[in-house]
């Protein structure tokens, strides 16, 4: 005996219509804290001393110079960093809300407390707020301290800089473009 569609059956949409499936979101905020908490080459946590290259990326300091050693294993978006000199030690100011024993937690990252603030406004630096370091000096605080202190003295260490020193932490496509002019005028200076 034959079933469906003899009048007692009634077919659900999904069963008639076939529906493509839609591709997964990224999450947002997952990706940005990745981007803020690990390190470029390893993808790992970020291990303390921790640089930044000329176009803003983040990195353990122990991770790179192992890629430096080992070239290939420096991945494609990393090979305009030749030696240590392309890139800055951060002085990072410490979250005092943060507690390292969330990290001990195997593979998950936790969004609620983030290792570094901006020593200016308290920001937290998890990627929802622009963050600059200065490549003179090393110091990092959010952009939005920069703009409205105005000056071109650290708030931090207060050393002079120029526009030129400084470098958007992970930065957007059209930030790119401005770091990599940047890095061609810091690399004549020298």
């Amino acid at each position: 005996m034959e079933m469906g569609c003899d009048g007692g059956t009634i077919p659900r949409r999904d069963e008639l219509v076939r529906v493509k499936k839609k591709p997964e979101a990224k999450d947002k905020d997952a990706e940005l804290a990745f981007k803020w908490r690990c390190c470029t080459i390893t993808q790992e946590i970020l291990q303390e001393p921790i640089v930044v290259c000329h176009l803003g990326k983040l990195y353990s300091k122990m991770a790179l110079i192992e890629a430096l050693l080992d070239r290939s294993t420096l991945p494609e978006g990393c090979k305009h960093i030749k030696s240590l000199k392309d890139v800055k030690d951060l002085k990072l100011t410490v979250n005092p809300e943060f507690k390292k024993d969330e990290d001990k937690r195997e593979g998950s990252l936790d969004n609620r407390a983030v290792p570094y603030i901006c020593p200016v406004l308290g920001l937290e630096m998890n990627g929802k707020f622009r963050f600059v370091a200065v490549w003179s000096c090393g110091c990092v605080f959010s952009e939005r301290a920069l703009k409205e202190i105005g000056t071109n003295t650290c708030h931090k260490c207060t050393k002079p800089f120029e526009n030129d020193d400084i470098v958007i932490i992970n930065g957007i496509d059209e930030d790119l473009e401005i770091m990599k002019q940047r890095m061609e005028i810091r690399q004549q200076k020298k």
